[in-house]
């Protein structure tokens, strides 16, 4: 097949979820022998960086990316907003992202245009203009879901109405845009069933996130019993259920457990957390290595209570046999089960209990741990995951 790959970011360097899960895609097409074409946008947030790309990854993509200016533009929301248009979608809409596409459609051929996430939609209407190509919408998150929940834990009482305008706005382009596709690659099953209560006719599979189980370190992290956090703290959901954490749950587990340990980690970590001082906190802003960071510490926890799709880092981490305690939102899209291969906490009460229990009996995050692995070479391998994409955009081809 030739396939055509529209990123909203460039998927490497692999530093959120949303890149890494582009980036898995990319490699493992190219491994299964087909042809791939990869264009992305790059920010101000987010640039291209190949230089540690494996060589021959670069030379098979022909990745290249174009530059587009995504910052917050305070007139262009407001006009959005007059307009009823989506102002989250809009700004990422480029005349040089439009053009470079026209070019390369009026000169090459393509089975499958892959859309990495509703960012991407702006373009459809350029692509059916010059290409017979079969689109196909690859949706790592319901967006609408995740700012109906921001809206819903919106504690000021002025802004709490505009969010839920601005999630009844995305609602329905989100659902516009299942007409306009041929067909819907979602990231998890959750996310599938909800589009499909929807009522739509457009084929909808469920596609999720992967990796390949070999290149996870399993050695087990050495010192004192140390729960984490690693995410991106510009990124809404983080910074609420990190504050909630440290505000509502640590201050209580450590009242119970004076030795335990927390450490949090993430890119643009705000100044006021950097600055707190507690013992066995440990507060830091980017690593240099996720990977690393996560395998020299124990348990992960998630506590997300505004989210949608699905959380790569649950899945690296399990991926490593660490143990994770999630909230259930933390852990939706995730085939796996409460007390076997993950921790499930509702509030504050399950989530000290939960971790306490690991405190009074380390064995508990060993035996759940151990689990996680297995469920993830069983179910979310890149093999199985290529593999169900191919059967996907097949049937496509067929209908």
């Amino acid at each position: 097949m030739r396939i055509l790959q529209l990123c909203n970011k460039p998927p490497f360097p692999p530093i959120d979820g949303g890149s890494k899960a582009m980036y898995e895609l990319t490699r493992g097409l190219i491994k299964a022998g087909h042809h791939v074409k990869v264009i992305c946008i790059t920010t101000p947030k987010h640039d291209l960086d190949t230089r540690e790309m494996p060589e021959d990854l670069v030379e098979k993509s022909g990745i290249e990316g174009v530059f587009v200016d995504t910052s917050l533009n305070v007139v262009d929301a407001f006009a959005d907003l007059v307009t009823a248009d989506n102002y989250n979608i809009s700004r990422f809409f480029s005349p040089d992202m439009d053009i470079r596409l026209i070019r390369l459609l009026s000169s090459e051929r393509f089975d499958f245009i892959l859309l990495e996430s509703l960012f991407m939609t702006p373009y459809i209407a350029t692509i059916r203009r010059y290409s017979q190509a079969k689109v196909v919408l690859r949706s790592h998150n319901l967006e609408h879901v995740i700012q109906e929940r921001i809206a819903s834990g919106e504690r000021n009482i002025l802004k709490r109405p505009y969010r839920r305008f601005l999630a009844r706005q995305l609602k329905n382009y989100e659902m516009e845009v299942l007409d306009r596709v041929d067909g819907v690659a979602a990231i998890s099953p959750s996310d599938r069933d909800k589009f499909i209560g929807h009522g739509t006719r457009t084929p909808i599979a469920s596609i999720p996130f992967c990796v390949d189980p070999t290149e996870y370190d399993t050695t087990p992290a050495k010192g004192p019993l140390t729960f984490f956090h690693l995410g991106s703290m510009d990124w809404l959901p983080n910074e609420e259920g990190v504050r909630w954490l440290l505000r509502s749950v640590w201050p209580r587990l450590v009242r119970k457990h004076p030795n335990a340990h927390l450490h949090l980690a993430g890119n643009r970590m705000p100044r006021d957390l950097m600055e707190l001082r507690s013992d066995g906190l440990q507060v830091k802003g980017r690593v240099k290595n996720a990977l690393r960071y996560m395998a020299d510490r124990h348990v992960m926890v998630v506590p997300l209570f505004s989210a949608g799709g699905m959380r790569v880092k649950i899945i690296e981490g399990m991926a490593m046999g660490k143990c994770v305690i999630s909230t259930p939102i933390g852990a939706e899209g995730i085939e796996a089960t409460d007390g076997r291969n993950i921790l499930l906490a509702r509030n504050m009460t399950e989530f000290v209990e939960q971790m306490g229990a690991i405190l009074r009996e380390p064995a508990i995050a060993d035996r759940v741990g151990a689990a996680a692995r297995e469920l993830i070479r069983e179910r979310y391998d890149t093999r199985r995951t290529i593999k169900d994409l191919l059967a996907f955009l097949r049937s496509l081809q067929k209908g």
